[in-house]
């Protein structure tokens, strides 16, 4: 013992120990209520369904997109960090990310420890000064969105696969193009011209068929020859696999979903719904479509073959939180009759476009 110190000092007696208690339980406290409640633990990327959105897919953000486009970042910037208290309104991914959080409450509930769930990703070239205001935006809606990337200006598009993206829909279809070319899912995705209530319960995800969940080796036939040869060649090669599109990736991620929920006898009750939803005959040109799907172990739960009908008017009854497709024919037509869809710039329709771009002003993601 040092000369003038006491025993008490030296060695901690019960007094300290129970001074020290309350202390140790209000830090504790404090920190429990900083922490969100009930929200899960993130599942590590490489196991998830990762779905990477945009800001401006996640939310409205017209006026200050506005605002970037006509007075610059500074202004822009400035605008937010004025703002940052008020969340943005619903975006057209908005219903999409709410269905992925009800199936991943349902997952949870049926398998506790498992991190094959889907994860969001806020993927966006805004800057990082802006970051609050998203995060104020996503509590306010409660949403459980735990990653973020905020890359200042920068395109985000050589992250995404860094995150094991499955699925990247954005606002800006420059980058949209950008991930297709890096062998990325992708789309474009469009507000609907009306609101239509979706389910709160059912995740639903329609696809078209040709250049979006298999390869364009039939619309390049369309395109060459016409129908009558489309269908010549549809039905001599029936038991050929057509070669997969962008998307055969997601709905194969979707699948492995659906069975978690079918091991447990949950088929009729399970919260994921696909469709397919095709301009193909089924009579003329369906049965390749099926039997291709039948070769990669997939299937969707619904197949619709229009030949050639507009999808429009199906679309408003499927009531899908996002459509798939690539032509803009068809995108425009969803969105008129209330469906969120989006678009995927792969595959032969796409070729006049690209080989005369039109110039696009940048965006704040």
């Amino acid at each position: 013992m040092e000369p003038g110190e006491s025993r008490e000092a030296r060695e901690p007696g019960p007094r300290a120990e129970t001074a020290a208690a309350p202390r140790w339980e209000e830090a504790k406290t404090f920190y429990d209520n900083l922490a969100p409640k009930k929200k899960p633990k993130s599942p590590r990327p490489q196991n998830a369904v990762t779905i990477a959105v945009s800001s401006r897919a996640l939310f409205r953000m017209d006026e200050e997109q506005r605002i970037y486009t006509e007075q610059g970042v500074e202004e822009y910037v400035r605008y937010q960090l004025e703002h940052e208290n008020e969340p943005f309104s619903p975006g057209p991914a908005f219903p999409f990310v709410k269905a992925l959080e009800a199936v991943n409450k349902r997952l949870r509930e049926l398998y506790p420890d498992s991190e094959d769930v889907f994860d969001i990703v806020l993927m966006t070239n805004n800057h990082a000064q802006v970051g609050v205001r998203l995060i104020n935006s996503i509590n306010h809606y409660d949403l459980f969105i735990e990653r973020f990337c905020m890359t200042g200006g920068n395109s985000p598009i050589c992250y995404l696969k860094a995150y094991h993206t499955n699925l990247y829909l954005s606002a800006d279809a420059e980058k949209v193009r950008e991930a297709i070319d890096e062998g990325i899912a992708a789309a474009t995705i469009f507000s609907p011209s009306r609101d239509v209530v979706v389910s709160q319960s059912q995740l639903r995800v329609a696809f078209d068929g040709d250049a979006v969940l298999f390869s364009d080796e039939s619309e390049r036939i369309v395109k060459a020859h016409g129908l009558d040869r489309f269908f010549e060649h549809e039905k001599a090669h029936e038991n050929k696999p057509l070669a997969q599109g962008p998307l055969k990736g997601f709905l194969e991620a979707l699948g492995r979903l659906q069975k978690k929920f079918y091991s447990k006898g949950l088929r009729l009750e399970c919260p994921i719904r696909t469709y397919l939803v095709t301009a193909r005959s089924a009579a003329s040109s369906g049965a390749r479509a099926l039997k291709t799907l039948r070769s990669w172990g997939l299937e969707t739960d619904e197949a619709l073959f229009l030949a050639g009908a507009p999808k429009g008017p199906l679309l408003e009854k499927i009531r899908p939180h996002i459509f798939f497709d690539d032509q803009m024919f068809h995108v425009a037509g969803a969105q008129e009759m209330g469906t969120v869809a989006a678009h995927v710039p792969y595959g032969v329709a796409q070729t006049p476009r690209r080989a005369a771009p039109a110039k696009q002003a940048p965006s704040a993601q």
